[in-house]
Parts: structure tokens; sequence; C-alpha cells
């Protein structure tokens, strides 16, 4: 049995400790994106950036939460088999969309400007990606969620004031509009797009 004052002790460091690993939002993003422009700047094949980029994206950013939201009120509809489906088929949508993409830029420099705290659970990190003579300043706001302090995550990046989370609502939205709300066309074609 512990004395209680080692208890307290070891409960107060316990504390101390866990508290010691919350990482703010921007020091989250500007890690987040180093991590991924060091990547971009080795000398290694696209496919290999592209698998290391994945990786970076599964810690990093919430897929299954992104994907939930994406769908919109068509969530609603699914049972649980479908909604597992739904989230495994749109998590390797979602990689393979946002990793050969960001693998087209051999070395991203971005650096974050501010943050601002909108609650408990969402901050927003503003950062800019740096002019080169190729292409033009871009901002990038970071939507961070931030329900654990340790373990935050991207859960929206609006670029340029467009958020790419909304525009993959309206995007899948429209796909099931024009198929009668049928859900397996969406994962039709999230499948094809994962495939190819």
């Amino acid at each position: 049995m512990f004395p209680k004052k080692t208890l307290i002790i070891f409960v107060l460091l316990i504390f101390k400790l866990s508290y010691a690993h919350s990482i703010e939002p921007d020091v989250f993003v500007q890690s987040t994106v180093n991590r991924a422009s060091q990547i971009l700047s080795e000398n290694i094949t696209k496919e290999e950036k592209i698998n290391k980029l994945k990786l970076i994206a599964k810690e990093t950013v919430d897929i299954k939460g992104v994907g939930f939201y994406s769908l919109g009120s068509a969530r609603k509809n699914l049972d649980d088999i479908q909604k597992k489906k739904y989230i495994k088929l749109f998590e390797a949508y979602f990689l393979k969309s946002f990793s050969s993409r960001l693998a087209e830029y051999t070395n991203p420099e971005i650096d974050v400007i501010g943050k601002e705290k909108l609650n408990q659970n969402y901050t927003i990190v503003n950062s800019l990606l740096i002019g080169t003579s190729e292409r033009p300043e871009i901002k990038i706001d970071w939507r961070i969620y931030t329900k654990n302090p340790e373990n935050p995550l991207i859960r929206d990046l609006i670029i340029e004031g467009l958020s790419l989370a909304r525009t993959q609502k309206e995007e899948f939205s429209s796909i099931l509009n024009s198929n009668d709300g049928n859900i397996n066309s969406l994962f039709k074609i999230l499948d094809e797009f994962s495939k190819n």
C-alpha cells in the first residue's frame, strides 16, 4: 500500500507528465509540415514519397471525422456495416488523393504565422505557403481538433478561404443526389479512384 503522501505526489507527477505532453496546435502544424517537407525534398521515388506521406496523414489527420463530415446527413441512413465499409473506402480514397497531390511539390516551405482558439475543441492555425518563381504565396488555415490536447488532429484545410472538407462534402452530396441517394454509387466511385 502506498503511503498517502507518496500517492498524492505520484498522482501530481502523472498529471504533470500528461500535461507536459499536450501539444500546442501551431507547434503541431509546423512540426507536421516540416516532416512532410523533409520527405518531399528526399532523393527517393514518387511512390516512396507517397507511402511516407500516407503514414504522416494517418497520424495527423482525423480521417474518420473528415469522412463522416463529408458524408453529411446521408450518414444517418447507414447501418453499422455500411459505416465500416464507408470509412475503409474513404480512408483509402483520402490517403491516395492527399499524398499524390502533395507529392507534386518538390519542397514546399510553409510558415505558421498565428492561431485562433475557437473553443475547447477547435483552433484555427494560420500559415503561408511561401511563394516561388513557379507559384504564388498561398494562405492556408488549418482547422485543428483539440479535444484531446495530447493528440491534436487536422479536421480541415482552408486554402485561400476555400474549405477542402466542405468542397468534398458538396462533391459527395452531388454524387448521391444524382444517384437517388444510393450509397453504393458513392462506394463504387471511392473504390475505383483508390484502385486506379
